[in-house]
């Protein structure tokens, strides 16, 4: 009897699993499947890019907001049943999404989405952390990474996909049943949590904590870097090295695909071999394959270019599996939701200065002017300026890890 019902509890953690993963993922699809509609939706609404760029920025901007905040609410109300209204409304606002009359119906619905977004990748970490015994963090952690690295990959792919086929729609539409499938599965096999009560909507005081504040402060760096690889890295490919727009989609798969392959291994690893000393190994790969990225483009072409992010890439997905470890394993119970939240809000800052401190740095080194009317010649330049600056946020990252070591020595 007792086998059968460790079997059955076995079956009920892997079904809770499967639900929170997909929940991750479909947040994460819901990042990256809108960019792809972007001409598409110019031309149904008949609006500048800069009016359809919202349709990205709102999912974006209410995500951001949204984290922190969303990491207390579960934490004084419960995460399970905060975790399920956001999916449940993550589902409702791909639906209205689906059928926008208008272009604003269809920004403000995509906020909706970015809010629900927030409470399903914010909770789904620290329902994670709940489910998982001490020894078992890391894959938690590192589940999540895959996830997440599958969801930003699968999105520009099934969105070319399915605009091709059935419209721009079905873009939105497509994440609602498996929404619900999300919903269900947790419905069923994710265990209740008590509600506490009686706490302030945000604790600034995690935000300040010593031992909390350098892990997401290198988040940001982190974050900062990879948004670089996704930003400037198109630009490099098809003005730098001539490539036309299918051979960049292809070479740009090598990231999300090896981050697909090194998540689970890496939480294994923290598992094995402890969060402190990876996270190091993490920040020291990522370290090398920037400065890889500054130079071996330049010589090799896209050899070079690839090698680099086979460096680089692990050392993101090892980097996460141990920051979140560290964080959600020191915080206190009652603290993990928040913890949560404040990780994702680093992690999106990071993308957002990713997106626009070092883009600007990419344009600074190309030489200003339209981008489009470029050299090769100085395509590289910027490359090379701007990744090496990427090499120098990852020294800080370290120096900030040894610094925090000693102190606490």
């Amino acid at each position: 009897m007792a086998s059968i019902g460790a079997s059955i509890e076995n079956r009920s953690s892997t079904s809770a699993f499967i639900a929170l993963s997909l929940a991750t993922m479909l947040a994460t699809v819901g990042t990256s499947i809108a960019n792809i509609a972007l001409p598409t939706l110019a031309e149904t609404f008949s609006a500048p890019f800069a009016a359809v760029q919202w349709v990205v920025i709102a999912y974006l901007a209410a995500l951001t907001l949204s984290v922190a905040v969303v990491g207390r609410l579960g934490d004084v109300f419960g995460l399970r049943p905060m975790y399920l209204m956001g999916v449940a409304l993550f589902a409702f606002a791909s639906l209205l999404c689906g059928l926008a009359p208008g272009l604003w119906f269809l920004v403000a619905a995509r906020a909706l989405q970015g809010i629900g977004a927030a409470f399903m990748m914010t909770l789904a970490m620290a329902l994670m952390r709940q489910m998982a015994s001490d020894g078992r963090v890391g894959r938690a952690m590192g589940t999540l990474g895959t996830v997440s690295a599958l969801g930003t990959a699968l999105g520009p792919a099934l969105g070319g996909v399915l605009i091709a086929t059935l419209g721009w729609r079905s873009i939105f539409l497509v994440q609602v049943l498996p929404a619900l499938a999300a919903l269900g599965l947790a419905l069923v096999y994710v265990r209740r949590d008590e509600a506490r009560g009686g706490v302030s909507a945000f604790d600034l005081a995690m935000l300040l904590d010593r031992k909390l504040a350098p892990n997401l402060i290198i988040n940001v760096l982190v974050a900062a870097v990879i948004m670089t690889t996704l930003v400037v890295g198109p630009f490099y490919l098809g003005l730098g090295l001539g490539l036309d727009s299918i051979a960049v989609g292809l070479v740009m798969t090598v990231g999300p695909a090896i981050s697909i392959a090194s998540g689970l291994p890496s939480g294994w690893a923290v598992d094995r071999w402890g969060a402190g000393r990876l996270l190091v190994y993490g920040l020291m790969l990522m370290a090398g394959g920037a400065f890889l990225l500054a130079v071996l483009p330049n010589l090799l072409g896209v050899p070079g270019y690839v090698v680099a992010v086979a460096v680089l890439t692990p050392g993101y997905q090892l980097f996460q599996a141990s920051n979140n470890t560290v964080v959600m394993t020191d915080v206190a119970k009652d603290r993990r939701g928040v913890a949560s939240g404040l990780l994702g809000m680093s992690r999106n800052a990071g993308l957002i200065v990713g997106a626009s401190a070092m883009g600007a740095v990419f344009a600074y080194g190309v030489g200003g002017g339209e981008l489009a009317r470029a050299s090769s010649a100085a395509v590289a330049k910027g490359m090379g300026l701007t990744f090496g600056v990427a090499g120098v946020l990852m020294l800080l990252a370290l120096t900030i890890v040894f610094a925090g070591r000693r102190e606490a020595d």
